[in-house]
C-alpha cells in the first residue's frame, strides 16, 4: 500500500502564544527562528506540529476552543497542568539539565519528583503522538532536551519509524553528564532515534563520548550500534531566516527609525548586546568589561553606549533573581560613578521588543557584543549580520558560543577574561571600516547560505539517507528467510565444511583473554555438530595452537591457530609453516613494550608468528588513543618486513602478511572439496575468509560493520543458537 509521506514535528512549546482578551482567547503565531524554519513544513497539509501551546486552560471547554483552533495551523496541543509544569519544565528541564548542559552543576537540584514528573511528561507526548496513528512513512522530528526521551518511547511503539532529534543547547563532556542519576535513562531516550544532531561538532563528540564511557556502546567514527540499528550522531549548525532579517534591516521604516536610535543618543558609538536573562549568557561579565573599557580607555567617556536589552526569564527562581538584582547593582553603580547629565553609559531595558525594534537596534549598532559562558548556537550574532548587508559594524563573539564554530569573521573572545572583553570593545570602536566591511561579508556569506531552510533540508536529506542505510543494513541481517535457505543447501549436501572463529563468536570477549575459555554448552553444540557424520568442524583463530589444544585436545575437529601459522589437517596432528621469518619481531616487540609500559591495564601477546597488543582493561578514551598511536608508529614498519596490521575488538595484531585465515581455510577447502560451505567470524581477521572462500559459501559476520560476508547477526550470543539448528537433524549415513 502506498502512504502519502508525513512530517511530525515534536517539542515542547508549540509556535505560538494564546492570550486572553477579554474573555476570548487569541492565537498569535511565533516569529521565532524554528518556527519560520519548520513553518514551510508543519503548514503543508497532513503535516503536524505537537507541543504544549504555553497556556493552562481553565477549563475543559477553553481546551477544545484551543483545539480547534489550532486544528487550523496544523497544531496539536499537548495540555500540562501546573503541577506539570513546575516538575517537568521548571524542574528537571530547568533545574537540572539546563544547568549540568551550560556547565553549572553547582546549579542542579537531584529531585526525584523532578524525574518522575520528567518521565511522566514524555510518556504523555507519546501517547499524543501515538494518537496521529503512525504510518510506515511518517518521519518525527523531536525538538531539544526537555524530550529526550520520546525517541525511545516511540521506537518502542514503532521499531521502523523515521526518528529525528535535535538538540539546541550544548551538550556537555561525559564526566559532567555521568553527575545526573539518570544518565542511562536519558542517552537510551535518544538512542532511539536514527540521526540525533547538534549545532557543533564537539557537541556530537561529548554525546558519543557519553555512549562509550558511560554505556560501554562501541562507537565507530559518528555512528554506533543499538538494538539492531545504526544511530549516527552529527553536526547540523542552526541558521535564520537570512531573507526576513535583510530585508527588514533595507527597509525605509526601519533606516528611518534605526536614524532616530542613533540621534536619541547623539550617534555616540553603539555597543549592542540582547540576550535572556540567564547565567549561561556572560551578563555581568560583559558590564565588567565595559566599565574596564571606560576606565583603560578614558577618552571613550561621554563617547560609547553599552545598550543592553535583556528579555525577561525565570526572574522567580533564585538564581536568575540573584542574577537579575546582581545585573541592577552593577548597572545603578556604573551610570552612578560614570555618567552625566547628557550620558547615561548603559542603556538598560529588561523588556521584549517586537522584531521590527530588534531589526533597527542591529541596524544603528557599531558593534554587537556577545559573552555567552556557554551557548548552543546563539542566533543573535546571526541576525546581526543579517542585517550588516549594507551597513558597517563589528561582531564581537564568545568563542564558548556555538556561532564561533562556524563563522570566520567576529572578534572572538573568552568570556572569562574581562581583559580580553574590554580589549576586543575597543579595537572594535577603532576599526577600520575596510576590515569591518571584509570581516562581516566573510561571515554574512555563510549565514545566508546556511540559512534555516537549508538547515532543515540537509537535515531530512540526511534522515533519509540513514533509514535507507539502515534498510541496506536489514536486507544483510539474517532472518529466518535466509536461515531457512542456508538450512535447505545443508540437508542437499553430503560433505559440510564449518569454518569457526573462536573469540567474539563462539565465546565472548573477556577482559582476560586467557579466561574466555570454552563453555560445556559449547562442547555440547560443537560436539552435536560434529557428531552428524556429514560435517566436519574447522575451528579456525587467532590463538596459538597450544592453546586450542588444550582446549580441544581429543576432539575430532580440524584446528587453524594464528591465522594459519599452524594447522591440524588433515590428520589432527600439527604442522607449522615453513620458511617464515620472524625477524621482524624485534622492532615490533620493542614498540609494543613501550606502549605497554606507558599504558595500565595494556599487555603484549607473543605468539610464534605474530604479536598482539591487548588493550581491553585500559580506560575506553585513553585505550583508542593509544592504540591510534601504536598503529602510527607501526606504520612505517609494515612494508619494510612485509607485514600486515589487524586492527581487531581491542587488540592490535601484527603477524606476516602471507599468514591470514582465507589462505588457510582455502587450503584446507582445496582439499577436502565440500559441496557445502558455512563460515563464521566477528573482525578484521575472518574477513579474508569471506573473501577468499568460494561464492556458494554461506558466511556471516558476527555484529553489523562494513564486511565481505554476505549476511550479518547481530550479537555473539546468537551464535550457539544458529549452529544448533544445523544439529536438529543429524544424518547418520557415512560420508560420500
Amino acid at each position: 500500500m502506498m502512504y502519502k509521506k508525513r512530517t511530525i514535528i515534536i517539542s515542547n512549546r508549540l509556535p505560538v502564544r494564546i492570550e486572553r482578551n477579554d474573555e476570548e482567547l487569541k492565537i498569535i503565531p511565533s516569529e521565532g527562528g524554528l518556527a519560520t524554519g519548520l513553518g514551510s513544513i508543519y503548514q503543508d497539509e497532513g503535516n503536524i506540529w505537537i507541543g504544549w501551546p504555553g497556556f493552562v486552560p481553565a477549563n475543559e471547554s477553553e481546551q477544545l476552543e484551543i483545539t480547534e483552533k489550532l486544528r487550523i495551523y496544523n497544531l496539536i496541543p499537548i495540555f500540562l497542568t501546573e503541577d506539570e509544569l513546575e516538575k517537568f519544565y521548571e524542574g528537571f528541564s530547568n533545574e537540572i539539565l539546563w544547568p549540568l548542559f551550560h556547565y553549572h552543576p553547582s546549579y542542579a537540584v537531584y529531585e526525584e519528583d523532578y524525574w518522575e514528573m520528567y518521565v511522566s511528561v514524555n510518556n504523555k507526548f507519546a501517547n499524543k503522538v501515538m494518537e496521529q496513528q503512525l504510518l510506515p512513512t511518517d518521519e518525527i522530528w523531536i525538538h531539544d532536551y526537555q524530550l529526550m526521551l520520546l525517541p525511545k518511547l516511540l521506537r518502542n511503539f514503532n521499531k521502523n519509524i523515521s526518528i529525528g532529534y535535535f538538540q539546541h543547547i550544548p551538550f556537555p563532556p561525559d564526566e559532567m553528564f555521568r553527575n545526573i542519576p539518570w544518565r542511562d535513562e536519558l542517552i537510551n531516550g535518544l538512542l532511539g532515534a536514527d540521526l540525533i544532531a547538534f549545532h557543533t561538532f564537539n557537541d556530537t563528540q561529548h554525546f558519543l563520548n557519553a555512549c562509550s564511557h558511560i554505556l560501554n556502546i562501541p562507537v565507530q567514527h559518528n555512528s554506533l550500534r543499538t538494538n539492531g540499528r545504526s544511530v549516527f550522531v552529527e553536526v547540523f549548525p542552526m541558521g535564520i531566516d537570512f531573507e526576513k532579517f535583510s530585508t527588514l534591516a533595507n527597509s525605509p521604516d526601519i533606516q528611518h527609525r534605526a536614524n532616530e536610535i542613533k540621534a536619541n543618543f547623539n550617534h555616540r558609538k553603539f555597543i549592542l548586546s540582547i540576550d535572556r536573562l540567564d547565567y549561561s549568557k556572560g551578563i555581568l561579565e560583559r558590564i565588567r568589561g565595559f566599565e574596564n573599557l571606560l576606565i583603560n580607555y578614558p577618552d571613550f567617556q561621554n563617547k560609547v553606549i553599552l545598550y543592553m536589552l535583556i528579555v525577561p526569564s525565570r526572574d522567580t527562581v533564585q538564581k536568575y533573581k540573584e542574577l537579575h538584582d546582581e545585573i541592577n547593582r552593577l548597572v545603578g553603580q556604573i551610570n552612578a560613578v560614570y555618567g552625566t547629565n547628557e550620558w547615561t553609559p548603559i542603556q538598560y531595558f529588561y523588556n521584549s521588543y517586537t522584531l521590527e525594534e530588534l531589526s533597527a537596534l542591529y541596524v544603528a549598532a557599531d558593534i554587537c557584543l556577545v559573552t555567552s559562558l556557554r551557548d548552543g548556537m546563539n542566533l543573535v550574532c546571526k541576525e546581526f549580520l543579517a542585517s550588516k548587508e549594507k551597513e558597517n559594524g563589528v561582531l564581537i563573539l564568545s568563542e564558548m558560543a556555538g556561532a564561533s564554530k562556524e563563522l570566520i569573521g567576529p572578534i572572538l573572545i573568552n568570556p572569562n577574561s574581562i581583559k580580553q572583553i574590554t580589549e576586543a570593545m575597543h579595537l572594535g570602536l577603532l576599526m577600520p571600516t575596510a576590515e569591518q566591511r571584509k570581516r562581516l561579508d566573510e561571515s554574512i556569506e555563510i549565514i545566508k547560505k546556511f540559512n534555516i531552510r537549508h538547515w532543515v533540508k540537509l537535515f531530512f536529506i540526511r534522515l533519509r539517507e540513514i533509514k535507507a542505510l539502515q534498510n541496506t543494513e536489514n536486507a544483510k541481517k539474517l532472518n529466518n528467510e535466509i536461515i531457512e535457505e542456508i538450512l535447505s543447501n545443508f540437508n542437499q549436501s553430503k560433505k559440510n565444511l564449518f569454518f569457526l572463529d573462536y573469540d567474539g563468536t563462539l565465546i565472548g570477549f573477556n577482559n582476560n583473554p586467557n579466561e574466555a575459555i570454552p563453555t560445556q554448552s559449547l562442547y555440547t553444540v560443537l560436539d552435536q555438530l560434529q557428531e552428524n557424520i556429514n560435517n566436519q568442524v574447522v575451528i579456525i583463530s587467532g590463538r596459538p595452537h597450544e592453546t586450542l589444544s588444550k582446549w580441544f585436545s581429543g576432539k575430532p575437529y580440524y584446528l587453524v591457530a594464528e591465522h594459519g601459522a599452524w594447522n591440524n589437517y588433515p590428520d589432527y596432528e600439527w604442522h607449522a609453516k615453513s620458511h617464515i621469518s620472524t625477524r621482524w619481531k624485534f622492532p615490533i616487540k620493542h614498540i609494543m613494550t613501550k606502549f605497554t609500559n606507558m599504558t595500565a591495564g595494556s599487555y603484549m601477546e607473543e605468539k610464534n608468528y605474530s604479536l598482539a597488543w591487548h588493550y581491553r582493561k585500559v580506560q575506553s578514551g585513553l585505550g583508542n588513543l593509544r592504540a591510534q598511536e601504536l598503529v602510527d608508529h607501526l606504520r612505517y614498519l609494515l612494508p619494510q618486513y612485509g607485514l600486515q596490521l589487524l586492527m581487531g575488538n581491542k587488540v592490535i595484531e601484527v603477524k606476516n602478511n602471507e599468514l591470514n585465515k582465507g589462505r588457510a581455510a582455502m587450503e584446507i577447502v582445496k582439499d577436502y572439496q565440500p559441496d557445502f560451505i558455512f563460515a563464521i567470524g566477528d573482525d578484521a581477521t575472518d574477513e579474508d575468509m569471506f573473501l577468499e572462500l568460494p561464492e556458494t559459501s554461506f558466511t556471516i559476520k558476527v555484529g553489523n560493520r562494513k564486511t565481505a560476508a554476505k549476511h550479518y547477526i547481530e550479537t555473539q550470543e546468537e551464535v550457539l543458537n544458529l549452529i544448533e539448528k544445523f544439529t536438529s537433524n543429524n544424518f547418520t549415513t557415512a560420508k560420500q
